[in-house]
Order: C-alpha cells, then sequence, then structure tokens
C-alpha cells in the first residue's frame, strides 16, 4: 500500500510578550476588549524571546493565556529547561513556515529531505464571490482580491494588500509576513476591524470622513490612517 501525504501551511499569530508581564497582560486584555473576538479560532505562536528564566509571572503565563482562550501552536525563543517552564505544555516544535508541498513518506530507504515548494511571493489569490459571515480567505504570500462584499463577521487575511470592489463589512488583516507597506482598499468602508503588519484599528476609532465611502488603509510611523479614495488621490 502506498501512503500518501501533503503539506498544508496555516496562518500563525506571533505574540511576544515583554516584562513586566503583568501589565502585558493587562495591555492585551485591553486590545481584547476593543477587539473582541480577535484570537478567535486563530492559531498563536509565543515568542518568549524578550524574557529571560527569571522573569515574574512566567510560571503560570501560559494559564494566563489559556483563561484568555488564547490557543497556542507552537512556542519559541525560550528554553524548556528554564525552571519556570518546567509546568508548561509544549507544543511540537514547528520549523519554517512557509507553504510545503508534497511530502514523500520513505518506504525502508535513507529518508530523503523533500523539495521545498517554490512559493510565489506575487500570485494574488482572486475571490468572484461574497465572502460571508464565519468564512476566513487567506493568502499569506501575497494580495487578496475580493470581486464582492466582505460580510460582517468574516476575515480577509493576506501577506500583501486586500482589495475589496464591494462593502468591506468584516476584517482585513493585510501584511501578515511583515510587510509594512501593504494597504486595504474598498469600495465601502464598513470594516469592524482593519490590521496592517500587526498594528490594528477597530471600527469605533475610525474617522468619520471615511465610514460608508470607498477608502484605503496603510500604515505610516506605526499607526494606520484610513482616508477616502477619490478620483487622482490614490497613491500605489
Amino acid at each position: 500500500m502506498t501512503i500518501r501525504a501533503r503539506g498544508r501551511s496555516f496562518l500563525a499569530l506571533i505574540l511576544s510578550p515583554e516584562a513586566p508581564l503583568k501589565d502585558w497582560l493587562a495591555g492585551l486584555d485591553e486590545h481584547m476588549r476593543r477587539a473582541a473576538g480577535f484570537f478567535n479560532r486563530q492559531p498563536v505562536i509565543l515568542d518568549l524571546s524578550l524574557l529571560d528564566e527569571n522573569t515574574e509571572g512566567l510560571a503560570g503565563f501560559q494559564q494566563e493565556l489559556r483563561q484568555r482562550h488564547i490557543h497556542l501552536i507552537g512556542i519559541e525563543g525560550g528554553d524548556r529547561h528554564w525552571a519556570a517552564l518546567q509546568s508548561w505544555e509544549w507544543p511540537i516544535e514547528l520549523q519554517g513556515g512557509r507553504p510545503s508541498g508534497p511530502v514523500n513518506l520513505p518506504d525502508g530507504e535513507e529518508p530523503q529531505a523533500a523539495e521545498p515548494a517554490t512559493a510565489n511571493l506575487s500570485e494574488p489569490l482572486i475571490i468572484n464571490r461574497v465572502v460571508r459571515s464565519g468564512q476566513s480567505i487567506q493568502n499569506p504570500d501575497g494580495d487578496v482580491i475580493v470581486l464582492g462584499a466582505v460580510s460582517s463577521g468574516a476575515e480577509i487575511i493576506a501577506g500583501g494588500s486586500i482589495h475589496v470592489y464591494g462593502p468591506l463589512r468584516g476584517r482585513a488583516i493585510a501584511g501578515v509576513d511583515g510587510h509594512p507597506q501593504a494597504r486595504i482598499y474598498t469600495a465601502k468602508m464598513e470594516a469592524e476591524l482593519l490590521a496592517i503588519d500587526g498594528f490594528y484599528m477597530v471600527a469605533e476609532e475610525m474617522p468619520e470622513d471615511s465610514v460608508g465611502k470607498a477608502a484605503q488603509v496603510y500604515l505610516e510611523q506605526e499607526r494606520l490612517n484610513v482616508t477616502p479614495l477619490q478620483a487622482g488621490t490614490v497613491k500605489i
């Protein structure tokens, strides 16, 4: 019998907590209050590189995240031999993070490394329909173009920019792989949440002159700007 396996990539958020953890958790609670459901169904990798083994509160930190319903699929940047981490449950170690292609299982011979898939970072994902509530569309290696509306409760995630040729009522998260130059465009801005390269804005923070209009979103000096789109003013 031939055993077949395939590689599959998933987009994960990376959290990098800083000391003091008590203050960082308070800040996280405030972000979660402002953007309710932001971490729902989102796989998270915890990066401990900004902490050390003597960080106060580190022993119970994993439990604090669980109480906030944050699902960890990986932990990096720390040393599992630290005394404070002995009670932690460690997920399987993750490597890489780029899309993977077919994986050939060994058949009694020396295993060979699978050839990495070639990722086309500029290839857009085109969605020719409405993105309905509860759906998540992801293209971590390029733009996402939606030729319709994005409903409330839906989510678009892109490594590049996001283009919505209809009302944007859900969440749009662009530039997820460290691309601060990414932008978000929509024919009608009614988003629940906007984010570029980890910086985000919820509906209550959006300028009134852009709500309900064609608009673009861009990152400038670690701050999201939402501006109406007018003929002759678009910068690409």
